[in-house]
Protein backbone atom coordinates (compact mmCIF):
# COMPACT_ATOMS: atom_id res chain seq x y z
CA UNK A 1 0.00 0.00 0.00
CA UNK A 2 1.04 3.48 -0.39
CA UNK A 3 1.85 5.75 2.48
CA UNK A 4 0.59 8.48 3.61
CA UNK A 5 3.70 10.43 3.91
CA UNK A 6 4.61 9.62 0.07
CA UNK A 7 0.67 10.22 -1.00
CA UNK A 8 1.08 13.70 0.34
CA UNK A 9 3.67 15.11 -2.22
CA UNK A 10 4.85 18.52 -1.79
CA UNK A 11 3.23 21.17 1.22
CA UNK A 12 1.09 23.77 0.00
CA UNK A 13 2.88 27.39 1.32
CA UNK A 14 2.04 28.36 4.77
CA UNK A 15 0.52 31.91 3.15
CA UNK A 16 -1.92 30.22 0.57
CA UNK A 17 -3.58 32.67 -1.68
CA UNK A 18 -7.57 31.78 -2.23
CA UNK A 19 -9.23 32.36 -5.00
CA UNK A 20 -12.40 34.50 -4.73
CA UNK A 21 -14.94 36.31 -7.26
CA UNK A 22 -13.24 39.97 -8.67
CA UNK A 23 -15.37 42.71 -8.86
CA UNK A 24 -16.42 43.33 -12.45
CA UNK A 25 -18.82 45.34 -14.03
CA UNK A 26 -21.36 44.75 -17.33
CA UNK A 27 -18.86 45.15 -20.29
CA UNK A 28 -21.32 46.22 -23.20
CA UNK A 29 -22.53 49.41 -21.42
CA UNK A 30 -19.05 50.22 -20.63
CA UNK A 31 -18.09 49.56 -24.61
CA UNK A 32 -21.03 51.99 -25.39
CA UNK A 33 -19.84 54.81 -23.30
CA UNK A 34 -16.25 54.20 -23.90
CA UNK A 35 -16.70 55.02 -27.96
CA UNK A 36 -19.59 57.75 -26.93
CA UNK A 37 -16.39 59.38 -24.99
CA UNK A 38 -14.09 58.85 -27.56
CA UNK A 39 -15.92 60.32 -30.33
CA UNK A 40 -17.02 63.52 -28.35
CA UNK A 41 -13.07 63.91 -27.28
CA UNK A 42 -12.21 63.66 -30.74
CA UNK A 43 -15.21 66.61 -31.49
CA UNK A 44 -14.21 68.81 -28.66
CA UNK A 45 -10.75 68.50 -29.60
CA UNK A 46 -11.47 69.33 -33.74
CA UNK A 47 -13.93 72.25 -32.12
CA UNK A 48 -11.32 73.60 -30.41
CA UNK A 49 -8.56 73.57 -32.96
CA UNK A 50 -11.06 75.41 -35.19
CA UNK A 51 -12.16 78.03 -32.73
CA UNK A 52 -10.00 81.23 -32.74
CA UNK A 53 -7.65 82.31 -30.30
CA UNK A 54 -9.42 82.96 -26.39
CA UNK A 55 -10.75 81.11 -23.19
CA UNK A 56 -13.43 79.04 -24.98
CA UNK A 57 -10.62 76.93 -27.46
CA UNK A 58 -8.30 76.45 -24.51
CA UNK A 59 -11.42 74.88 -22.49
CA UNK A 60 -12.66 73.07 -25.83
CA UNK A 61 -9.06 71.27 -26.14
CA UNK A 62 -9.38 70.64 -22.52
CA UNK A 63 -12.48 68.99 -21.98
CA UNK A 64 -11.91 67.62 -25.16
CA UNK A 65 -8.41 65.60 -24.09
CA UNK A 66 -10.04 64.86 -20.63
CA UNK A 67 -12.71 63.10 -22.87
CA UNK A 68 -10.71 61.03 -24.86
CA UNK A 69 -8.72 59.84 -21.61
CA UNK A 70 -11.68 58.99 -20.12
CA UNK A 71 -12.99 56.52 -23.22
CA UNK A 72 -9.55 55.31 -23.42
CA UNK A 73 -9.83 54.26 -19.88
CA UNK A 74 -13.20 52.75 -20.18
CA UNK A 75 -12.12 51.13 -23.30
CA UNK A 76 -9.13 49.69 -21.82
CA UNK A 77 -10.78 48.22 -18.40
CA UNK A 78 -12.73 45.70 -20.93
CA UNK A 79 -12.42 42.32 -20.41
CA UNK A 80 -13.52 39.51 -22.48
CA UNK A 81 -13.75 36.36 -20.41
CA UNK A 82 -14.10 33.03 -22.86
CA UNK A 83 -16.05 30.12 -21.92
CA UNK A 84 -13.22 27.67 -20.18
CA UNK A 85 -10.50 30.13 -19.72
CA UNK A 86 -10.36 32.61 -16.75
CA UNK A 87 -9.18 35.59 -15.89
CA UNK A 88 -6.72 36.45 -12.92
CA UNK A 89 -7.14 39.89 -12.06
CA UNK A 90 -4.13 41.37 -10.22
CA UNK A 91 -3.82 45.25 -9.32
CA UNK A 92 0.38 46.60 -8.28
CA UNK A 93 1.11 42.87 -7.77
CA UNK A 94 -1.63 41.89 -5.36
CA UNK A 95 -4.33 39.25 -5.96
CA UNK A 96 -7.80 41.09 -6.33
CA UNK A 97 -10.01 38.16 -7.70
CA UNK A 98 -10.53 35.75 -10.53
CA UNK A 99 -13.53 36.49 -13.31
CA UNK A 100 -14.84 32.90 -14.34
CA UNK A 101 -18.52 34.49 -15.79
CA UNK A 102 -17.89 34.16 -20.51
CA UNK A 103 -18.68 37.85 -21.91
CA UNK A 104 -17.54 40.70 -21.88
CA UNK A 105 -16.64 42.53 -18.20
CA UNK A 106 -15.21 45.23 -17.13
CA UNK A 107 -12.50 46.09 -14.43
CA UNK A 108 -10.13 48.43 -12.97
CA UNK A 109 -7.99 49.07 -15.72
CA UNK A 110 -5.36 49.50 -14.68
CA UNK A 111 -4.97 46.10 -13.30
CA UNK A 112 -3.29 42.97 -15.00
CA UNK A 113 -5.13 40.69 -16.43
CA UNK A 114 -3.81 37.15 -16.52
CA UNK A 115 -5.36 34.15 -18.82
CA UNK A 116 -5.84 30.98 -16.84
CA UNK A 117 -7.31 27.89 -19.14
CA UNK A 118 -9.58 25.94 -16.98
CA UNK A 119 -10.32 23.34 -19.41
CA UNK A 120 -9.58 19.38 -19.09
CA UNK A 121 -6.41 18.30 -19.96
CA UNK A 122 -4.31 14.99 -20.65
CA UNK A 123 -1.57 15.08 -19.42
CA UNK A 124 0.53 12.19 -20.51
CA UNK A 125 4.13 11.28 -18.32
CA UNK A 126 7.02 10.08 -20.36
CA UNK A 127 8.00 6.46 -20.59
CA UNK A 128 9.89 5.64 -17.04
CA UNK A 129 12.27 3.11 -16.16
CA UNK A 130 12.39 2.01 -12.72
CA UNK A 131 12.93 -1.47 -10.78
CA UNK A 132 9.63 -2.86 -9.04
CA UNK A 133 9.08 -3.93 -5.85
CA UNK A 134 10.77 -7.25 -6.70
CA UNK A 135 13.94 -5.25 -8.57
CA UNK A 136 12.73 -5.84 -11.89
CA UNK A 137 13.91 -3.13 -14.35
CA UNK A 138 10.02 -1.73 -16.06
CA UNK A 139 9.04 0.45 -18.24
CA UNK A 140 5.90 2.47 -17.21
CA UNK A 141 4.23 5.30 -18.48
CA UNK A 142 0.54 7.01 -17.27
CA UNK A 143 -1.72 9.61 -18.53
CA UNK A 144 -3.56 11.94 -15.95
CA UNK A 145 -6.73 13.93 -17.15
CA UNK A 146 -6.91 17.91 -14.85
CA UNK A 147 -8.35 20.45 -14.72
CA UNK A 148 -7.45 23.64 -12.43
CA UNK A 149 -9.95 24.14 -10.05
CA UNK A 150 -8.30 26.77 -7.85
CA UNK A 151 -6.72 30.14 -10.13
CA UNK A 152 -5.23 31.98 -7.63
CA UNK A 153 -2.74 28.65 -6.07
CA UNK A 154 -2.31 27.62 -9.71
CA UNK A 155 -0.59 31.45 -10.15
CA UNK A 156 0.56 32.04 -6.49
CA UNK A 157 1.48 28.90 -5.22
CA UNK A 158 3.89 27.60 -7.56
CA UNK A 159 6.07 28.68 -9.96
CA UNK A 160 4.43 26.88 -13.17
CA UNK A 161 1.37 24.71 -12.62
CA UNK A 162 1.84 22.67 -15.82
CA UNK A 163 5.02 22.33 -15.40
CA UNK A 164 4.53 21.43 -11.61
CA UNK A 165 1.64 18.75 -12.76
CA UNK A 166 4.28 17.02 -15.09
CA UNK A 167 7.09 16.54 -12.71
CA UNK A 168 4.50 15.21 -10.14
CA UNK A 169 3.05 13.08 -12.37
CA UNK A 170 6.33 11.43 -13.49
CA UNK A 171 7.09 11.10 -9.61
CA UNK A 172 4.01 9.31 -8.77
CA UNK A 173 4.32 6.70 -11.36
CA UNK A 174 7.95 6.18 -10.28
CA UNK A 175 6.61 5.82 -7.18
CA UNK A 176 4.16 3.20 -7.41
CA UNK A 177 5.52 1.21 -9.90
CA UNK A 178 8.57 0.54 -7.26
CA UNK A 179 6.07 -0.22 -4.60
CA UNK A 180 4.51 -3.43 -6.25
CA UNK A 181 6.05 -5.92 -8.10
CA UNK A 182 5.71 -6.52 -11.87
CA UNK A 183 3.65 -9.90 -11.58
CA UNK A 184 2.35 -11.63 -8.63
CA UNK A 185 3.06 -15.49 -10.20
CA UNK A 186 0.32 -16.94 -8.80
CA UNK A 187 0.60 -15.30 -5.03
CA UNK A 188 -2.24 -13.35 -4.76
CA UNK A 189 -0.58 -10.45 -3.75
CA UNK A 190 -1.32 -6.85 -5.42
CA UNK A 191 0.77 -6.39 -9.09
CA UNK A 192 0.81 -4.18 -11.45
CA UNK A 193 -0.02 -6.38 -14.26
CA UNK A 194 -3.11 -8.04 -12.44
CA UNK A 195 -4.42 -5.39 -10.46
CA UNK A 196 -5.40 -2.87 -13.27
CA UNK A 197 -7.81 -1.19 -11.30
CA UNK A 198 -6.42 -0.82 -7.67
CA UNK A 199 -2.80 0.16 -9.11
CA UNK A 200 -4.96 3.00 -11.11
CA UNK A 201 -6.90 3.86 -8.27
CA UNK A 202 -3.71 4.46 -6.09
CA UNK A 203 -2.30 6.31 -8.86
CA UNK A 204 -5.11 8.73 -9.03
CA UNK A 205 -5.21 9.35 -5.03
CA UNK A 206 -1.46 10.14 -5.09
CA UNK A 207 -1.02 12.07 -8.24
CA UNK A 208 -4.34 14.23 -6.62
CA UNK A 209 -2.45 14.58 -3.63
CA UNK A 210 1.00 15.88 -4.83
CA UNK A 211 -0.67 18.16 -7.29
CA UNK A 212 -3.33 19.61 -4.27
CA UNK A 213 -1.19 22.75 -4.00
CA UNK A 214 -1.21 24.42 -7.65
CA UNK A 215 -5.02 24.52 -7.56
CA UNK A 216 -5.24 21.31 -9.73
CA UNK A 217 -7.97 18.61 -9.97
CA UNK A 218 -7.27 15.54 -10.63
CA UNK A 219 -10.45 13.62 -12.73
CA UNK A 220 -9.02 10.31 -13.70
CA UNK A 221 -5.28 8.49 -14.61
CA UNK A 222 -4.35 5.40 -16.42
CA UNK A 223 -1.34 3.47 -16.83
CA UNK A 224 -0.99 3.84 -20.58
CA UNK A 225 2.58 1.51 -20.69
CA UNK A 226 3.68 -1.37 -18.75
CA UNK A 227 6.37 -3.67 -19.82
CA UNK A 228 9.68 -5.59 -18.83
CA UNK A 229 12.88 -3.82 -20.17
CA UNK A 230 14.14 -4.86 -23.06
CA UNK A 231 17.20 -6.55 -20.80
CA UNK A 232 15.24 -8.89 -19.38
CA UNK A 233 12.06 -9.04 -21.45
CA UNK A 234 12.99 -12.07 -22.79
CA UNK A 235 13.71 -13.84 -20.27
CA UNK A 236 10.43 -13.11 -18.59
CA UNK A 237 8.93 -14.22 -21.18
CA UNK A 238 10.74 -17.93 -20.96
CA UNK A 239 9.63 -17.61 -17.37
CA UNK A 240 5.80 -16.49 -18.01
CA UNK A 241 5.69 -19.62 -21.25
CA UNK A 242 6.64 -21.90 -18.34
CA UNK A 243 4.54 -20.94 -15.70
CA UNK A 244 1.32 -21.19 -18.75
CA UNK A 245 3.07 -24.61 -19.40
CA UNK A 246 2.73 -25.99 -16.30
CA UNK A 247 -0.26 -24.47 -15.61
CA UNK A 248 -1.87 -26.29 -18.27
CA UNK A 249 -0.40 -29.31 -17.38
CA UNK A 250 -1.88 -28.79 -14.05
CA UNK A 251 -5.29 -28.67 -15.38
CA UNK A 252 -5.18 -31.53 -18.11
CA UNK A 253 -3.87 -34.03 -15.14
CA UNK A 254 -6.60 -33.00 -13.18
CA UNK A 255 -9.29 -33.36 -16.12
CA UNK A 256 -7.57 -36.60 -16.37
CA UNK A 257 -7.67 -38.36 -13.45
CA UNK A 258 -11.48 -36.94 -12.48
CA UNK A 259 -11.90 -38.83 -16.09
CA UNK A 260 -10.36 -42.36 -14.89
CA UNK A 261 -11.92 -42.48 -11.72
CA UNK A 262 -15.39 -41.60 -13.39
CA UNK A 263 -15.08 -44.86 -15.71
CA UNK A 264 -13.92 -46.94 -13.02
CA UNK A 265 -16.58 -46.45 -11.01
CA UNK A 266 -18.76 -46.52 -13.86
CA UNK A 267 -17.45 -49.59 -14.70
CA UNK A 268 -17.98 -51.14 -11.60
CA UNK A 269 -21.48 -49.60 -10.83
CA UNK A 270 -22.62 -51.47 -14.32
CA UNK A 271 -20.91 -54.74 -13.42
CA UNK A 272 -19.03 -54.72 -17.10
CA UNK A 273 -16.13 -56.36 -16.07
CA UNK A 274 -14.27 -57.57 -13.26
CA UNK A 275 -11.08 -56.40 -12.42
CA UNK A 276 -8.63 -56.95 -9.89
CA UNK A 277 -5.90 -54.35 -8.24
CA UNK A 278 -3.17 -55.18 -10.90
CA UNK A 279 -5.52 -54.59 -13.92
CA UNK A 280 -7.31 -51.70 -12.53
CA UNK A 281 -3.30 -49.68 -12.22
CA UNK A 282 -2.99 -50.83 -16.32
CA UNK A 283 -5.99 -49.90 -17.39
CA UNK A 284 -5.38 -46.39 -15.16
CA UNK A 285 -1.97 -46.36 -16.99
CA UNK A 286 -3.33 -46.53 -20.18
CA UNK A 287 -5.94 -44.43 -19.84
CA UNK A 288 -3.85 -41.53 -18.97
CA UNK A 289 -1.01 -41.94 -21.45
CA UNK A 290 -4.10 -41.35 -24.08
CA UNK A 291 -5.78 -38.39 -22.13
CA UNK A 292 -2.40 -36.95 -20.77
CA UNK A 293 -0.47 -36.85 -24.11
CA UNK A 294 -0.40 -34.37 -26.57
CA UNK A 295 0.07 -36.68 -29.73
CA UNK A 296 -2.86 -39.05 -31.34
CA UNK A 297 -2.06 -42.26 -29.29
CA UNK A 298 -2.00 -45.80 -31.59
CA UNK A 299 -4.59 -48.28 -29.70
CA UNK A 300 -3.45 -52.02 -29.58
CA UNK A 301 -6.11 -54.40 -30.29
CA UNK A 302 -5.86 -57.90 -28.33
CA UNK A 303 -7.28 -60.73 -30.01
CA UNK A 304 -7.02 -63.28 -27.01
CA UNK A 305 -8.22 -63.54 -23.44
CA UNK A 306 -8.79 -60.75 -21.19
CA UNK A 307 -5.10 -61.84 -19.24
CA UNK A 308 -2.97 -62.75 -22.49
Amino acid sequence: MVTQDAAAGPQAPDRRVPEREAWTAPGVPVLVLGVGLLLAGCALVILGLAAGRGAGRVALFVAGVALLIAGQLAVRGLTPVVAGQARVVQLFGRYRGTVRDPGLRWVNPFARRLTVSTRIRNQESAQAKVNDADGNPIEIAAVVVWHVRDTAAALYSVDDFMQFVTIQTETAVRHIASVYPYDSRGSGAVSLRDNAEEITRQLSVEVAARVEPAGVRVIESRLTRLSYAPEIAQAMLRQQQADAVVGARRRIVEGAVGMVQLALERLQEEAVVELDEERKATMVSNLLVVLCSEQATQPVVNAGSLYQ
